[in-house]
């Protein structure tokens, strides 16, 4: 019976394995750097909890869902397309506040959320605050689809953003921040997080208002 308690053999066939442990870790390490590389840290922004709490206080009755957090994630660097393919990052609408909707043409409940997103960014959209909705459709024709479906629905005040790679919601499932659509961020002007909303809300509502009026009021 062997000794359990042997140390193991010198020599290199002794530490050939850590050593190929070793490098395989620093592969994957280098990897996850890489690949998440465009995204932001999860600390890029100070933690900002009074401001979460505004809104998460603000977040009734049809808006019950949305929780503030303001934990310090930042998307400045978040990259997306427009309508003509080039690239956009949430650092292009710097100075206002964001309610950023990820959205697809074939989920159902992004769908159904689309009218009071129109409805809100009519009344809404200024220099201070703007909705930012963020198409998902992926593959060939996806932008296509999702400008067939704003055309369709005559949303007027939702301008065409996508990302067919879909990036950066990816990012947000690494980060906990989201796992299925719809889902909403409200930013603050510098493209830092103070609340989440995981699901579809009834936006044009009084209490979709009011967490609107809560976020565009938080910088006086």
């Amino acid at each position: 019976m062997s000794d359990i308690s042997a140390p193991p053999p010198k020599g290199r066939k002794g530490w050939r394995v850590p050593v190929t442990l070793l490098v395989a870790g620093l592969a994957v390490s280098i990897a996850a750097w890489i690949y998440l590389g465009n995204g932001a840290q999860a600390t890029s922004c100070p933690v900002q909890r009074a401001q979460a709490q505004v809104l998460d206080e603000a977040a009734t009755g049809q808006l019950a869902a949305l929780m503030g957090t303001g934990e310090g994630r930042g998307y400045a660097d978040m990259k997306f397309k427009d309508a003509g393919g080039a690239d956009v990052t949430i650092a292009d609408f710097e100075g206002k506040a964001l309610l950023v909707n990820f959205w697809a043409s074939w989920c159902i409940p992004c769908r159904a959320e689309m009218p009071a997103l129109d409805a809100i960014a009519t009344q809404y959209n200024s220099d201070r605050f703007m909705v930012l909705p963020i198409n998902l459709d992926i593959g060939a024709g996806g932008l296509e689809k999702a400008q067939a479906f704003l055309d369709e629905g005559q949303f007027e005040a939702l301008p065409l953003y996508a990302d067919p790679s879909f990036a950066a919601f990816e990012r947000l499932k690494r980060e906990a921040v989201a796992v299925g659509l719809p889902a909403t961020l409200l930013l603050d002007p510098e493209g830092c997080e103070l609340a989440v909303l995981q699901g579809p809300a009834e936006w044009e509502s009084a209490d979709g208002r009011a967490v609107v009026d809560a976020l565009i009021g938080l910088r006086g």
